[in-house]
């Protein structure tokens, strides 16, 4: 592979209930444990920071694909959520949801411009085989 691009960050304290920071000081986050999972909620979690990575990377592969094909995606938005769970081995796992909005294309057109940039996105790519991703198109 050609590196185009490297990201650094570093995370300290007490892992989920710590600090993130990238190198460039662009990120700099408090961490805590959901509420959900018994935590304070008084700060951003990874899953959030992959949600967010995800749905812009995505919504980047998107683009691409839907300007090749000359599609007009005026108003698009990618939404993810992610979410975390335990596995049948006793550690935890990972699910996603991509949720595309492409209001001026018909379901079916939509659906496969969301198909073809699932296999562009470099996010995609790595989970792959990995984590279950689901794409799905909303009607708005």
């Amino acid at each position: 592979m050609k590196i185009l691009y490297t990201a650094e960050a570093l995370a300290t304290g007490d892992g989920r209930n710590g600090h993130s920071r990238t190198n460039d000081g662009k990120v700099d986050v408090d961490l805590a444990t959901p509420k959900e999972m018994g935590g304070s909620g008084q700060g951003t979690n990874p899953e959030q920071l992959f949600a967010a990575g995800y749905a812009a990377c995505f919504h980047s592969a998107l683009r691409l694909v839907a300007k090749q094909a000359n599609a007009d995606i005026q108003d698009s938005a990618v939404g993810a959520r992610v979410s975390l769970g335990t596995n049948d081995a006793g550690g935890f796992g990972l699910a996603v949801t991509l949720e595309v909005s492409l209001p001026h294309l018909g379901t079916d057109e939509a659906q496969a411009l969301a198909d073809k940039a699932h296999q562009v996105c470099p996010y995609s790519n790595a989970t792959r085989g990995n984590i279950e991703v689901a794409v799905v198109v909303t009607e708005d």
